[in-house]
């Protein structure tokens, strides 16, 4: 990061001798005013030319340079922003922007080093993200109140038309808010709830959901703006009917299917934190920390289709099946990865299932049948942790819950350590890979989940083997 600073310091010096100034623009100035660590490094060069500047760059560069290429590269021609080879730091020149379709798809930019810092900070989202700083001097240039509204704790647009030109900002304010725990400013509030967000891609929504999931110690934050906002729709639909529908006030005190899954998906951001806090190898943590998240706010989704009230009681019989087709309606709006898919869905088909089989005290062969069925073990007790984790529940001792999945995940791990019957082993004691193979492998693999050592094992796959045989003879 000094080294970084440092090659900045540089291209203002030469910036200022060339009759220009050099600018901190952006999170980095904001985040310094509220000492929040941010490594990025936004540079905006005002009052030289685009030649004048590229040969500053290509002059300074050689201090970092490695390699064959050095000097500086095109970040993207059109939009007036540079990169230096061997560094971080991005330089760009005074635009302006103008859309010409809809969901920021298409828009012109237009370059003017003379455009002056004040219109130059108008084309940014809020006031706080308008904040410039001169780095030869340390002057904070501030047009539109952002120090105000840092220190008040808002996000603020700076104009109404700007704004509205990307409507990719009605998601940047929800996770904003939610990472930096700001209030949304209500004219703010009520410019999002006009603007149409439909035309926008999945890439540039997902990112600013995965900024508010795995960045923000309360992401339910994010959520409860798009829905002061009404902007749940189109993108995130599905949360929707969540919203005043009814539980059990016997297991779920807190309220309504929403405020319980706001609950669970802060619960989970707090699990991640102790994660991350307790450093690599400390502790047993999610293999997908996003895909742990998604799992959170998706988990209950199937209540929707499934809450009636049976014999006296509010039920949801089989949601954690029946949310399935919702889920992944809504996770193939957000994404196209398979593999976050296929982990997410099965995370809440299982997630009633840790805490049913704890308070049952199952036998080892439930639990190592759990276990073989899912995709990340470790994260689905840490879900059934964060599904049952109530600030209600007087009197009630989860560490036991916990403490019994844990201790027979350990149980599974070691009897997956141990010698199993595999495809080899059935082929070596003569048996010929046909249409009942994989049959004669799942028999082997559940002996394998029950314990039954691998010789013993062995002698019941080849009688399971002959019974087939003996079936397909007989018909």
């Amino acid at each position: 990061m000094e080294k970084e600073k440092d090659l900045s310091l540089a291209i203002a010096k030469e910036v200022a001798s060339a009759g220009g100034r050099a600018y901190l623009v952006g999170g980095i100035v904001r985040d310094r005013l509220i000492n929040r660590e941010n490594k990025d490094i936004d540079i905006e060069v005002h009052g030289i030319e685009p030649g004048r500047l590229t040969e500053i760059l290509d002059r300074v560069a050689p201090l970092r340079s490695e390699g064959k290429k050095r000097g500086h590269f095109m970040k993207g021609a059109s939009f007036g922003v540079y990169g230096i080879y061997g560094s971080d730091i991005d330089i760009a020149m005074p635009r302006t922007e103008a859309a010409t379709g809809r969901g920021h798809k298409d828009f012109e930019v237009f370059v003017d080093p003379y455009l002056g810092t004040e219109k130059a900070a108008a084309r940014r989202d809020f006031t706080i993200n308008a904040l410039m700083q001169d780095i030869l001097t340390g002057e904070i240039v501030d047009h539109f109140g952002g120090q105000e509204d840092l220190k008040a704790g808002v996000l603020r647009h700076i104009t109404p038309e700007g704004f509205a030109e990307d409507p990719l900002r009605v998601f940047r304010a929800a996770q904003f808010a939610a990472r930096f725990k700001f209030e949304v400013a209500p004219e703010t509030i009520e410019l999002c709830g006009r603007m149409d967000v439909s035309a926008l891609s999945k890439e540039r929504v997902m990112g600013e959901l995965e900024k508010a999931l795995l960045r923000a110690e309360k992401p339910s934050v994010f959520f409860e703006v798009l829905r002061k906002m009404n902007r749940l729709e189109p993108w995130f639909s599905e949360l929707e009917p969540l919203i005043g529908l009814e539980q059990s006030p016997i297991y779920h005190p807190e309220g309504d299917v929403w405020v319980h899954t706001m609950q669970v998906l802060d619960n989970a951001a707090a699990v991640l934190g102790e994660c991350r806090a307790a450093g690599e190898g400390n502790v047993r943590r999610p293999a997908s920390e996003k895909g742990f998240m998604l799992a959170a706010l998706m988990h209950d989704l199937g209540k929707a289709v499934t809450t009636a009230e049976i014999d006296g009681r509010i039920r949801a019989l089989q949601h954690e099946t029946k949310g399935l087709p919702i889920a992944k309606e809504l996770l193939s709006r957000l994404t196209e990865e398979k593999v976050l898919h296929k982990y997410v869905l099965n995370m809440i088909e299982l997630h009633m299932r840790p805490n049913m089989l704890a308070g049952q005290k199952s036998g080892v062969k439930a639990t190592n049948r759990l276990f073989d069925a899912s995709v990340d073990p470790a994260g689905l007790i840490l879900l059934a942790r964060c599904d049952r984790r109530r600030e209600t529940d007087e009197g009630f001792d989860y560490s036991e819950y916990e403490g019994y999945l844990w201790e027979r995940l350990e149980v599974y791990e070691e009897m997956m350590k141990k010698p199993f019957v595999g495809g080899e082993d059935l082929i070596k004691a003569g048996l010929i890979p046909d249409e009942d193979f994989s049959l004669i492998l799942e028999y082997a693999h559940k002996l394998r989940l029950s314990g039954v050592p691998k010789k013993e094992a062995l002698c019941m796959s080849l009688g399971y083997a002959e019974e087939l045989a003996e079936k397909n003879e007989e018909n």
